[in-house]
């Protein structure tokens, strides 16, 4: 089989990884950016040529989009209409028109298209994925925080931040979206740069997500609650912890995202019969505990496109995926106003 042929547009600092990944798998064709002198620096970078968008399009099998938001459609639609397939960094498009129309495109022709919701892919998804079982989650908290940094500053915190964890918890939830609240204010940059939303489903499940780029530190916590009992992840201490009753435990499945996400620890303290430690105040209960160990989710997602496109594999970042955790995002900003 002939190698692929990959290019990047945008190569800023997103555009930079993809375009270092793509050159180490020795896939990348060429750079573009509207900016010469920051293509020229990747390109130099990555042994390759700058090239014009256009051109770098007619060259290639497929193209991955990292510019600003704003020009993600415009470029998306070129690489479509050329009949490529296209990697689109998060978000889809600034507007679901905007998806929509790209879905339009793709879909007839049998083009990939996957978008950058690069924590489907990372380590913690997959070992949340395969511990959650049948555990229904009723009430969802989810935080993540992080100190300023001047970049993506063109997007609000929502679509910058959030959004990794809008679409997480519109995994979680198999319900229609019913209510969103939020609150939220500029701090350092023009766009909202902390928000706290609340969302509520029509199956009566209730999230909070808290998102903030002007943190005092660094914090990623997800809490589940329901009536199996309480899961909580912290993703920098690459932990997990759940209470829940013996038999909601053995339902732990999903034999592809464990071996994926190779967990490097699980149930410890655990006794033969349940696999987690009893607790001694609720019979048939018990805590577990699993941690991970990190792979490189850029490369695994990048590594996913390419089967897509090579052998037809599910493109697990889809535009239908990507497009709902879009909705939900501007409805978040919506409810700012």
């Amino acid at each position: 089989m002939q190698a692929l042929r990959i290019g990047v547009v945008g190569a800023g600092h997103f555009g930079r990884f993809h375009a270092l990944k793509l050159a180490k798998f020795g896939l990348l064709a060429g750079v573009s950016d509207a900016q010469p002198q920051r293509a020229a620096l990747v390109a130099d970078e990555c042994g390759v040529a700058v090239l014009d968008h256009a051109r770098l399009i007619e060259l290639c099998d497929a193209v991955v989009v990292a510019t600003p938001t704003a020009h993600h459609f415009a470029v998306a639609v070129q690489v479509l209409r050329a009949g490529r397939h296209v990697f689109i960094e998060k978000p889809i498009a600034a507007t679901l028109a905007e998806a929509d129309a790209l879905i339009a495109l793709a879909q007839p022709q049998g083009l990939v298209l996957q978008v950058g919701h690069i924590e489907r892919y990372s380590a913690a998804i997959l070992t949340l994925r395969r511990e959650i079982g049948a555990f229904v989650p009723r009430a969802l908290e989810a935080t993540r925080v992080a100190p300023f940094r001047p970049r993506s500053l063109d997007i609000s915190v929502v679509l910058d931040l959030m959004i990794h964890d809008i679409d997480l918890v519109l995994s979680l939830v198999d319900a229609p979206l019913a209510e969103v609240r939020a609150v939220g204010a500029r701090v350092a940059s023009g766009l909202p740069d902390y928000v706290v939303a609340q969302l509520r489903f029509e199956n009566g499940a209730q999230a909070q997500i808290t998102a903030s780029r002007v943190a005092v530190a660094m914090e990623r916590k997800l809490r589940l609650l329901g009536d199996q009992g309480e899961i909580r992840v912290d993703f920098l201490a690459r932990e997990l912890r759940a209470f829940r009753p013996d038999a909601a435990r053995g339902a732990n499945a999903a034999p592809d995202a464990s071996a994926m996400a190779e967990p490097s620890s699980r149930a410890r303290g655990a006794n033969a019969a349940s696999g987690a430690a009893p607790d001694e105040n609720m019979p048939g209960w018990g805590r577990d505990e699993a941690s991970w160990t990190e792979h490189d989710s850029l490369e695994a997602e990048l590594r996913a496109f390419i089967a897509s496109i090579q052998h037809a594999a599910p493109v697990e970042a889809n535009a239908t995926i990507a497009r709902a955790a879009l909705a939900t995002a501007l409805r978040i900003e919506a409810a700012l106003a």
